[in-house]
């Protein structure tokens, strides 16, 4: 691991199914041992049920409100929580709140990260979300094995 200073707004901004997440710390930056990503997430937002088998994860929530579900129970978090999401644990989150959601994920170890670069779109500087398209879900689903990811997508 090298010291280094990634500047206030740097990253590589990706769209996720609707939320944007902002690469701050690469795996290669660690040696693998974790990378972190700050996530914007609109009303409504969030990640679909999913299963890690290679990562644990942990969030600081910023702003907003998001709830945490994880293995049948909620946990209502709101600016200043810390969520710890062991891997192996069936979870998603939802911002519940009336606007923007904002987060850190921590991944240990690094890996998922490479799954957002492949699954998102490049987002651009004051581009507004969109709602996912079934080619998204399509390509979040067809690349979920390859990173260790199971994904419980609800029917519609």
């Amino acid at each position: 691991m090298e010291t280094g200073v990634l500047g206030a707004g740097g990253g590589k901004s990706i769209w996720v199914v609707g939320d944007r997440y902002t690469i701050k710390c690469h795996g290669r930056e660690t040696d693998g041992a974790f990378a972190l990503i700050e996530a914007t997430i609109p009303p409504g937002g969030g990640s679909p049920p999913h299963i890690h088998s290679r990562e644990d994860e942990a969030f600081y929530l910023l702003e907003g409100q998001v709830d945490f579900h994880a293995d049948g129970r909620t946990y209502p978090a709101a600016p200043g929580a810390w969520v710890t999401l062991p891997r192996g644990s069936l979870h998603h989150f939802k911002n519940t709140g009336p606007g923007p959601a904002r987060m850190l994920i921590m991944v240990m170890p690094a890996g998922l990260e490479d799954y957002f670069l492949e699954v998102g779109r490049e987002a651009r500087e004051g581009e507004a979300e969109r709602a996912p398209t079934p080619q998204d879900i399509e390509k979040l689903i067809e690349a979920a094995p390859r990173y260790g990811l199971e994904l419980r997508i609800p029917a519609e």
